[in-house]
């Protein structure tokens, strides 16, 4: 192979270097459509709102000194599950975490669920996780995260004074509580598969829901205003 061979696949293969990286940086800095925008504001405040309606009665809420100890907090508002003879649940959510200075923007996940019996009907049901460390964390943001398949998970205490009544499940990793018909309670969720919606929070943020609440995390006053409603919310609460 001659010199000038060599030189062009040389300049042929710094070009393909080039016109990746510019792909790379324009997916980066790429904004998010209307409808995305749309979609990512509607769950946030539908986690707000939720999250309101659970803790403005305080004798029936999430006790407050857990909700500020936790790491995270993650809510699947009007979730629905149907039944007949093969069950299943499905619904979309947010996650938030707790950083240095406050909570971080909201992450988008999905959950799914199946079960098999002689069962008919369906609800609309809200569903909270209270992440209370690290490892509870960790495990959330597996690529395939299923409820009660693993590790220290457990049933919420509810009420003011709940907390201190329930030493035993404060070695959990994840407390989870569901509200449905009105009536909020803790719940020993099982079976339910929880994943990132990698679409969206890419959309949103160009990351994934583990760079955005771990590694590489936004505080809430740095994601869009349109998607802020759930932090704003899960903080006035968790003082």
């Amino acid at each position: 192979m001659n010199f000038r061979n060599r030189k062009s696949i040389l300049v042929f293969g710094l070009l393909m270097i080039a016109f990746t990286f510019t792909q790379f940086a324009f997916a980066q800095t790429a904004k998010p459509s209307a409808k995305e925008i749309k979609e990512a504001k509607k769950r946030s405040e539908k986690a707000a709102e939720t999250i309101h309606e659970i803790m403005r009665i305080a004798e029936k809420s999430i006790p407050q000194d857990l909700l500020a100890k936790a790491k995270a907090v993650v809510v699947f508002p009007g979730s629905l599950k149907l039944s007949f003879i093969f069950g299943g649940q499905g619904g979309s959510g947010v996650a938030i975490s707790r950083l240095a200075k406050g909570w971080s923007a909201p992450a988008y996940l999905n959950m799914g669920g199946g079960s098999f019996g002689p069962q008919i009907g369906g609800q609309s049901t809200d569903y909270v996780l209270l992440i209370m460390n690290d490892e509870g964390l960790k495990k959330l943001l597996q690529d395939k995260f299923e409820i009660g398949g693993e590790g220290s998970i457990a049933a919420g205490p509810v009420g003011r004074t709940a907390a201190a009544s329930t030493n035993a499940r404060m070695d959990a990793e994840i407390l989870t509580y569901s509200r449905s018909k009105g009536l909020f309670a803790g719940v020993a969720l099982k079976g339910v598969v929880i994943t990132q919606d990698d679409s969206l929070n890419r959309a949103i943020y160009g990351k994934t829901a583990k760079q955005i609440l771990v590694e590489e995390p936004i505080l809430w006053s740095n994601a869009p205003e349109a998607v802020r409603a759930f932090p704003i919310m899960v903080n006035r609460y968790s003082r």
